[in-house]
């Protein structure tokens, strides 16, 4: 098992520039045809959509499509896949950023009542209260 860096995914997916985005997918594409398995970190998930959505612009349905696509790859390993589920559900339907999303879940998961925050767009998010 390999691990795979937000810059490697983002090219992969964003193909922005066409020398590093043919080396990412013959690298992804030869090593998942051949069983290997590519560990994404949830940093690296919670920086990929911070990256689409800052440069590149995408919105919040172009997110979640690529965020489906990465979590139902079978050669991507994920610390916990099922949470990154739940934080993609939670960013689908609310207002605030994934990563505060996958930091309520994880907070949750570790026993915490309530994550607090400042970001008002959490505001009526049963995992956060919002000072």
């Amino acid at each position: 098992m390999r691990g795979l860096d937000t810059n490697v995914l983002v090219r992969y997916l964003v193909q922005d520039d066409a020398a590093q985005a043919r080396r990412a997918a013959k690298e992804i594409e030869a090593g998942s045809d051949a069983g290997e398995i590519y560990f994404i970190a949830d940093v690296v998930v919670c920086e990929l959509v911070w990256v689409l959505d800052r440069a590149y612009g995408y919105s919040r349905a172009q997110i979640g499509d690529a965020l489906e696509g990465i979590l139902q790859t079978r050669s991507f390993h994920f610390v916990d896949k099922d949470l990154l589920w739940q934080g993609l559900g939670d960013y689908k339907k609310g207002r605030g950023d994934f990563a505060d999303y996958v930091i309520g879940r994880v907070g949750e998961k570790s026993g915490c009542e309530k994550t607090l925050s400042f970001d008002r767009a959490l505001k009526g998010d049963v995992r956060f209260e919002v000072l």
